[in-house]
């Protein structure tokens, strides 16, 4: 039974008895039957499930915990019990490679020179030093290998970043393909076409020539390396990898959370979706933390208590004091009378 996802346009290949399901690459509900096309090839080998949908869940779950505190809630509360077991369509890529390639070759040799310097007495010195140069000449030439074991992906419900991302397979346990390998198992078709993945996988050989090149190249460095590859005797076999795929909708507006696992070695890749209430929150906590010092010093420096908000009382005003009576003077009477008092008789 063939079914094709309205959203994401991944063609699922499911049981008889399964009108609908929930796409597990972007967990969406609608999913509508279409029927399945005679031009797309038959799948020539599979790759087996090795591990089990409880290691599965267990590494999301450990996964998850390691995941920023910048991640949206509703990611880390999703249910992993949506993890699902799929065999996604890739192709295998091989070829002959002829290359002709030029670069700069770098020798690097080591000879004594005569310097002059000041001592620390502020004398003239003469020295010697040993000092390592280098010596560059071109080089050109050819270079043929077999370019064998490249992997691209043939689902666009999936991305070739994505795939490369839990690669390798253990291409040894390939086996033929038989409809009773995928018993049991959600299987996708191919939905993209041979000539799109045929440009995917000779990028990737490219790639690959490349960094073959720039370690086969002899001495010490190298620079400016280019090189034109001719591909010849290209083949092309069409075969399922096993996947576990958790799709996670936490948002209607937004694409979905996804996770894939690599079905043989338990390799996990995805890219959490970040809450940007929680950044700018942490962003306001890290200026309040930064600000605090200075504004406490700040608020040190005020009077205390005019940093209470009470008024200054006002200043005591004190009026002189009087000034003093002078004492009264006495005179003495002819005749040794009795002093009296300035002013008065008695």
């Amino acid at each position: 039974m063939q079914l094709e996802c309205e959203t994401c346009g991944a063609s699922l290949r499911v049981e008889a008895d399964q009108r609908t399901a929930v796409c597990p690459y972007c967990a969406s509900p609608a999913v509508v039957e279409r029927a399945p096309s005679n031009d797309r090839p038959s799948p020539h080998f599979v790759l087996g499930f090795t591990t089990t949908r409880e290691s599965a869940q267990g590494a999301v779950t450990a996964w998850l915990g390691k995941r920023s505190l910048f991640v949206q809630s509703s990611v880390k509360r999703g249910t992993i019990d949506a993890i699902r077991g799929v065999y996604t369509p890739a192709y295998l890529y091989s070829a002959m490679a002829q290359t002709r390639y030029a670069a700069q070759i770098g020798e690097d040799y080591q000879e004594t020179e005569t310097y002059t310097t000041t001592d620390d007495k502020g004398n003239s010195v003469t020295r010697t030093r040993v000092v390592t140069r280098t010596e560059h000449r071109h080089l050109e030439g050819q270079h043929a290998t077999y370019v064998m074991d490249v992997l691209v992906v043939a689902s666009r419900a999936v991305q070739n970043a994505e795939l490369e991302a839990i690669e390798p397979f253990d291409l040894r346990t390939m086996r033929r393909y038989t409809p009773a390998v995928l018993s049991g198992w959600v299987a996708e078709e191919p939905t993209m076409t041979q000539p799109e993945c045929y440009a995917l996988a000779r990028r990737e050989a490219l790639e690959k020539i490349g960094r073959d090149l720039a370690g086969f190249m002899p001495g010490d460095s190298h620079h400016g390396l280019t090189h034109e590859t001719r591909l010849d005797q290209e083949t092309l076999e069409l075969l399922y990898v096993p996947l576990w795929v958790l799709a996670i909708r936490h948002d209607p507006r937004e694409p979905p959370f996804r996770v894939l696992i690599n079905g043989q070695t338990g390799a996990i890749h995805g890219k959490a979706p970040l809450s940007w209430v929680k950044i700018v929150l942490a962003v306001l906590l890290v200026i309040l933390l930064i600000a605090a010092p200075f504004v406490l010093a700040a608020a040190r420096d005020r009077d205390p208590a005019e940093r209470r908000g009470v008024a200054r009382p006002p200043a005591l005003v004190t009026a002189p004091a009087p000034a003093p009576t002078p004492a009264p003077t006495e005179r003495v009477r002819p005749g040794g009378s009795r002093p009296t008092p300035t002013g008065g008789t008695r």
